[in-house]
């Protein structure tokens, strides 16, 4: 597979695609980007940080961080808790996040079908869009009954080993496809030749099959299958996924049972969005 040459994605501007914004754009505004940066630099599992933290995450001088969050407090996207001395989001960066989410219109429409299945089946289905290197859950639905994974709305999991970010790859088209897998090599180091042959035959997967597996692969006790969808509104790339642990989801079960009655189930969320 050709891989990228580029620059690596933390050290320079990049699209919403973790794509390098060519140098001399007159259109981008490199100041808001860096304020935008700030605010990703928090996660669920770090929404307390210092500007030395952000500094660390972002790779942006210290005076520019010290002055974006200044910025940022006044508009009240960052709040300074002072006792702590460090910063977390404010209530006007969650109603940007609230306002996205309850617009996007596959996540409406897919969540009746989600809920159904995860309740047929016992487990836990989602649905996700590639954020640069990584998926970002939007929609999450779960059994009652089911084992429970310590995963929700809003969580981050890997393209490379997951079987959601492997089904949204084989559906990317070719070039796209190479220059993101030269930044996955990047981030994998060592690992890259036996996490690429995952990636290859899932591709394989979804052209034979429409869907893709993830054994063991991401967490080694879960098992998952992932099916991808492209909005045919326009509004982007989208994968569905269906986990469990591995005694409950085994391989043969994921691909005689779970994986097609998954394409069933996107084929329903594709025909509701094409209004048919």
């Amino acid at each position: 597979m050709r891989l990228h040459t580029g620059r690596d994605v933390r050290h320079t501007a990049i699209d919403a695609k973790g794509r390098r914004v060519p140098d001399g754009d007159r259109k981008f505004v490199a100041a808001l980007a860096r304020g935008l940066e700030v605010l990703r630099a928090f996660t669920p599992s770090e929404g307390l940080l210092g500007n030395g933290e952000i500094v660390e995450r972002t790779k942006l001088p210290k005076p520019t961080v010290s002055r974006l969050t200044y910025t940022l407090t006044k508009l009240g996207y960052l709040a300074y808790v002072e006792r702590l001395g460090k910063y977390q989001l404010a209530p006007a960066a969650l109603a940007l996040g609230y306002s996205a989410l309850a617009n996007m219109r596959i996540r409406q429409i897919a969540r009746k079908y989600m809920q159904e299945f995860a309740t047929e089946v016992d487990a836990s289905v989602a649905l996700g869009t590639r954020d640069r290197l990584d998926m970002i859950y939007i929609e999450h639905c779960r059994s009652r009954h089911g084992v429970m994974l310590r995963l929700g709305l809003g969580s981050r999991i890997p393209m490379a080993t997951t079987a959601m970010g492997r089904a949204l790859i084989a559906r990317l088209p070719e070039t796209e496809r190479d220059w993101l897998l030269g930044y996955l090599e990047r981030r994998e180091g060592k690992r890259w030749p036996q996490v690429c042959a995952g990636i290859e035959r899932a591709i394989s997967d979804v052209a034979t099959r429409g869907f893709a597996l993830s054994i063991g692969e991401w967490e080694h006790d879960i098992n998952a299958v992932g099916v991808p969808l492209e909005a045919t509104d326009g509004s982007g790339s989208f994968a569905f996924n269906c986990g469990a642990p591995a005694f409950q989801f085994t391989r043969k079960r994921l691909e005689s049972d779970i994986g097609p009655r998954l394409v069933n189930m996107v084929r329903n969320v594709e025909s509701d969005l094409s209004g048919i």
